[in-house]
């Protein structure tokens, strides 16, 4: 499990963001807002502070951008026009999220970039990632009666305690555009997820 541990997604995480070695990304993503809120106030000078929203003095906010605390925006990070961050959201340095894209309850590490008209829905994403235009990472399975979301891990079939979980995307990783993850998908570092392709790791389970 150490793989999927938090930390492991982050290349260099700040000294000011403690992450537990023991917390995976299906709790991590669950309860974003519980764990930076208290970090803000312990925020280095060098980020503005609008109640819970912190954002770095060197990153880039288009002013059309909706930002819903809590929410921590690192060095360097470009927020294009119209995205939306809501339900607690962390971003790594050097971050760029582009047009129209949304990000809800989750982590972004460093240098990810995330094009236009994305949607990542409780989600952990590793540092390096690159996701393409369109691309969606589910958070919940709206077809279902049963909402209960699993995960695969070592080859063993995990059901997870919260509602709501989109994927663990493992730093490095290439999302083609259009391309769709189903809630609970775990890539690996360096995965490649083609254009238009879908990612269903328990099919019908």
């Amino acid at each position: 499990m150490a793989s999927l541990e938090l930390h492991a997604y982050a290349l260099e995480p700040p000294t000011w963001l403690v992450i537990s070695g023991s917390l995976v990304p299906w709790d991590a993503a669950a309860n974003v807002a519980e764990l930076i809120t208290p970090v803000l106030p312990a925020l280095p000078d060098s980020f503005r502070r609008d109640g819970e929203r912190a954002v770095h003095e060197t990153a880039t906010v288009h002013p059309s951008a909706v930002i819903s605390g809590p929410v921590i925006i690192g060095a360097g990070a470009v927020i294009g026009p119209h995205v939306s961050l809501r339900g607690g959201v962390y971003l790594g340095a050097g971050c760029t999220i582009g047009p129209s894209s949304e990000v809800k309850s989750s982590w972004v590490f460093e240098d990810a970039a995330l094009a236009h008209l994305n949607y990542v829905g409780n989600s952990v994403i590793g540092h390096g990632t690159n996701i393409e235009a369109g691309a969606v990472l589910a958070n919940h399975f709206n077809e279902r009666g049963d909402k209960t979301i699993s995960v695969v891990v070592d080859g063993v079939v995990e059901r997870i305690a919260p509602r709501k979980f989109g994927a663990a995307v493992g730093p490095g990783a290439r999302i083609g555009a259009n391309a769709v993850t189903t809630p609970g998908t775990i890539l690996p570092p360096g995965a490649v997820v083609g254009r238009l392709e879908l990612v269903d790791q328990l099919g019908d389970q």
